[in-house]
């Protein structure tokens, strides 16, 4: 039910700027809301705040159908990745950036018995459509320690998220409405017909702030936990166009030798700030699976919002059906936001429905 102070101030519409969406936050998951409306010709206004995005622009971006400690295929491989390498692509034609990157994915193996654990797999028709190749031998040759030979894995990849962020901001600046400044949601009105904000009128409101929206009062039991991670960059004589991932993962960064490796994982931890613990850790894990000399140059950190059952969170409030969330994403963002901000659109649309893996409305 709306509160009766919401109505007092409800400005008339024709006062207004009208628009069919307000999208808050401009992530991974705001980025591809905006994309996913502005390609249907939607009038959108972006609100987002310089420097909160610190676990969209801290990612290494990268993306891979097989992951885990377990090496599994991951949820809903069959869709998401068809469907993102057409998202990034489109994305890059229609803002003229390069920032998607396939590339093969290799895994050492760490002993003999994941070794034959793969052999098996390779003929797992589960499998077979992502392994590039299965080798009982070295592939790389030098520089990763590789004795018991390791899993090559295509349809992986990476986005760099800096360079794709800045794109699709000035795609939405260029086309719709974008404020850069603090979502102050005292200011935000919510209607029986729709919301208004700073002298704009949309049917709802879009809330894909990751953590910072557990902040927010109209979504004060919203079940996301913060996941810390740190990263360091390094760079190093070793070159290689493939990612490495055992124990850590090392994605190539913006130039010529230069690596972003990651990532560390701590639960319920939101300090701001990169630690000496993280470095060594990462740092630690980097030697167990790189013989190649590197110098760290960087160091960053970021809070991803997860949520218990690591599937993403789309729905409205309890409190009104104009305000919509879009968050949960996790540690597979740049995955999981191309093809879920278009089934959140359609179901927006009144052209489909949620699944019940991701509807918020199962933790109700």
């Amino acid at each position: 039910m709306l509160q009766p102070n919401y109505l007092i101030h409800f400005m008339p519409v024709k006062e207004l700027i009208s628009i069919d969406y307000i999208i808050v936050g401009q992530g991974l998951a705001g980025s591809a809301m905006a994309m996913q409306l502005l390609q249907k010709e939607k009038k959108i206004l972006v609100v987002d705040e310089p420097g909160k995005n610190h676990s969209s622009r801290l990612a290494a971006g990268l993306f891979s159908p097989v992951t885990g400690k377990n090496s599994v295929k991951t949820w809903m491989a069959d869709l998401l990745f068809p469907y993102l390498h057409k998202y990034y692509r489109q994305v890059e034609s229609l803002t003229g950036s390069k920032f998607f990157f396939p590339m093969s994915l290799y895994r050492p193996f760490s002993s003999v018995h994941e070794q034959n654990e793969w052999m098996g797999k390779s003929s797992d028709e589960i499998y077979t459509s992502y392994i590039e190749k299965v080798s009982a031998q070295p592939l790389l040759q030098d520089g990763i320690n590789d004795r018991f030979g390791g899993l090559m894995l295509k349809q992986c990849g990476y986005v760099n998220t800096g360079v794709y962020l800045d794109a699709v901001r000035e795609y939405v600046s260029a086309r719709s409405y974008f404020l850069d400044h603090y979502f102050d949601d005292s200011d935000l009105v919510v209607g029986p017909e729709g919301v208004t904000y700073k002298g704009f009128y949309a049917s709802a409101v879009i809330f894909c702030q990751g953590i910072q929206a557990t902040a927010c009062r109209r979504f004060g039991n919203l079940p996301v936990k913060p996941l810390k991670g740190e990263i360091i960059d390094i760079k190093t004589d070793w070159q290689k166009d493939v990612i490495i991932n055992r124990g850590v993962y090392i994605v190539p960064g913006n130039g010529p030798g230069q690596y972003r490796v990651g990532s560390t994982y701590k639960f319920n931890d939101t300090s701001a700030f990169v630690t000496d613990s993280g470095k060594q850790e990462l740092e630690q894990k980097l030697k167990d699976v790189a013989t190649f000399s590197y110098e760290v140059v960087g160091q960053a950190w970021g809070i991803r919002p997860t949520t218990t059952d690591r599937r993403p969170l789309l729905g409205n409030a309890s409190e009104s059906d104009r305000l919509i969330i879009f968050n949960g994403l996790g540690t597979k963002g740049i995955s999981l936001a191309p093809y879920f901000s278009e089934i959140l659109v359609r179901w927006l649309e009144n052209a489909g429905s949620l699944n019940k893996d991701v509807a918020l409305a199962r933790y109700k």
